[in-house]
């Protein structure tokens, strides 16, 4: 599924495309599920023109999972017939994972966890490794109070698990009313956004938090800046000039083998669970990003091939 200029989802179409190259040090994976994530739709209404250098027809999706068809005669750690999952950013952006076949550089990928299905499997990389590396940057340990914003969306799902692994006290985590059941049984503290989330927050951790995920910007960073006690601890994926201002850092995902192994490994001991809010068939990946594009998905979105 493919885009030929930017714009609405209507333009995202099947496209006939020729094999894509394998390159010395690329892996050639077969997909069987691709995650939809909020990017997505960001590139394809051109929102990313100028970060990425970009070619049509353009495939979107950063997320896969997979067996591997071919591999470049440098590539060391993978072997046709093998199981993948693979947060797929390249330098630029033409060849993504809405389709049958990607090729994917060998750092972008890691064993699949066993006992993930496919769909979950497709669902896991680039959420879980933006949950992970953002958590590791604010030195996510042992009696932490993390405070997670969007704690039942695809990110934030994954981040109240991920806290809990590395060994958080408390996990807080910022939902609408609909969701707070779903984030109690992820093993989190729910709080309602909006108007008064510093009181309500202060309500249930009244020294504070030590850590917070924000996946928003705006308001929610003012907030967050009131309730943490060491902003460095603050991380953002929104907002990277006004975190900044704050003391906190920005985030943004970078693919690591070493990384999707961690989460591959949590998936396989029972502590990590991609949540599927909806799977769509690859010709239906319009609808999908239409879905993510609206907002409030609980878990993940993702296309299966």
């Amino acid at each position: 599924m493919a885009i030929d200029a930017y714009g609405p989802a209507d333009l995202l179409t099947p496209h006939e495309l020729p094999t894509p190259p394998v390159g010395p040090d690329t892996v050639l994976v077969r997909v069987r599920a691709a995650g939809v994530n909020p990017v997505d739709w960001k590139i394809r209404a051109g929102h990313l023109d100028g970060a990425f250098p970009s070619h049509f027809p353009l495939v979107p999706g950063w997320d896969a999972a997979g067996v591997v068809e071919a591999v470049g005669p440098a590539v060391v750690g993978f072997a046709v017939g093998d199981e993948v999952i693979g947060y797929v950013r390249r330098d630029d952006v033409q060849h993504g994972t809405y389709a049958e076949l990607v090729p994917a550089p060998e750092r972008c990928l890691a064993d699949k966890p066993a006992q993930a299905s496919w769909a979950q499997a497709g669902g896991l990389p680039l959420a879980g490794l933006t949950a992970y590396q953002t958590l590791q940057l604010a030195r996510t340990g042992a009696g932490d109070t993390v405070l997670v914003h969007g704690a039942s969306g695809g990110v934030g799902h994954l981040a109240v698990q991920v806290a809990r692994a590395l060994g958080a006290g408390r996990v807080i985590g910022t939902a609408s009313e609909a969701n707070h059941d779903f984030v109690r049984s992820l093993g989190a503290e729910p709080v309602a956004y909006g108007d008064g989330l510093a009181d309500r927050v202060r309500a249930v951790a009244p020294d504070g938090v030590d850590v917070v995920l924000d996946l928003f910007g705006g308001d929610a960073l003012d907030v967050s800046a009131e309730l943490i006690t060491r902003p460095a601890r603050l991380v953002s994926t929104a907002d990277p000039e006004h975190v900044t201002r704050l003391g906190g850092t920005y985030v943004f995902v970078k693919p690591s083998t070493a990384d999707l192994s961690v989460l591959a490994g949590l998936v396989d001991a029972g502590r990590l669970t991609v949540h599927l809010a909806q799977t769509f068939p690859l010709a239906e990946a319009a609808e999908a990003q239409r879905l993510v594009e609206a907002g409030h998905v609980r878990g993940k979105v993702v296309l299966t091939i």
